[in-house]
């Protein structure tokens, strides 16, 4: 396994549950940091693994947030509604249902922040914001993102949540908090974990057949490192090979 010659961190992790969320949280583990990790009813969680406690948190509610603040260096957010792990169709009828949520949950956690300005917060957000071409986003585009939709077997409807993530992200950016937007690959899907992979910043990172894609083990991965190395302060980053 990696390992990391600085300080051992303190790293919460909303979503801990969900598909990229449970990665982070045994990529943090597996690189010996200390975890907090958060899910709307962390009474069902069966934990044996050393250095992680689980914790409630509602991420549409400031001081649910702000109280799960003290102690820790980072925050990283994979807040999907519903549980997107067990039931994608679930997660996704709710995201088309409001698309709004991501946004109110990126203004509830810079508020929490307000008490707590040092601790940098990570958001898993989406791909649709990304430029696909110089001046030309995805989520901006119905052709390209039902174009996309199809591709991956989502239904078009979904376009209002693709939106709702490029929202999410213009709302970050209007803060002076410390925060960090992850772009993951177009196609994200459970794989193997190689750490071998590219970043970039605006633009998806495409193979060498053109597709934009990482595992989410590689994306828990390349969220750990930014946690360990800060180095999109304020920006979004992307991944893909």
């Amino acid at each position: 396994m990696h390992s990391y010659w600085g300080e051992a961190m303190h790293i919460g992790v909303i979503g801990a549950t969900g598909g990229i969320g449970s990665r982070v949280v045994t990529e943090a583990l597996d690189r010996g940091h200390q975890v907090t990790a958060f899910s709307r009813d962390a009474s069902k969680i069966k934990e044996s693994r050393e250095n992680v406690i689980w914790k409630n948190i509602d991420v549409l509610d400031a001081g649910s947030v702000a109280a799960a603040l003290p102690g820790l260096d980072v925050l990283i957010s994979g807040f999907q509604p519903g549980n997107a792990a067990k039931d994608i169709a679930d997660t996704v009828a709710r995201s088309i249902a409001d698309p709004t949520v991501y946004a109110t949950a990126a203004r509830t956690l810079l508020k929490a922040l307000e008490s707590h300005p040092r601790t940098r917060l990570i958001v898993i957000g989406g791909a649709g914001s990304l430029e696909i071409e110089p001046g030309l986003v995805r989520a901006d585009s119905d052709d390209l993102l039902h174009e996309a939709l199809d591709a991956i077997g989502l239904p078009r409807e979904y376009a209002a949540a693709v939106r709702g993530h490029r929202d999410a992200l213009n709302v970050l950016r209007t803060s002076n908090r410390l925060w960090t937007y992850l772009s993951p690959a177009e196609d994200i899907a459970p794989g193997e974990r190689t750490a071998r992979f590219r970043i970039g910043t605006d633009q998806p990172v495409l193979d060498a057949d053109g597709r934009s894609r990482i595992s989410m083990e590689d994306a828990a991965v390349a969220l750990i490192d930014e946690a360990e190395l800060s180095r999109f302060v304020q920006r979004r980053f992307t991944i893909g090979y």
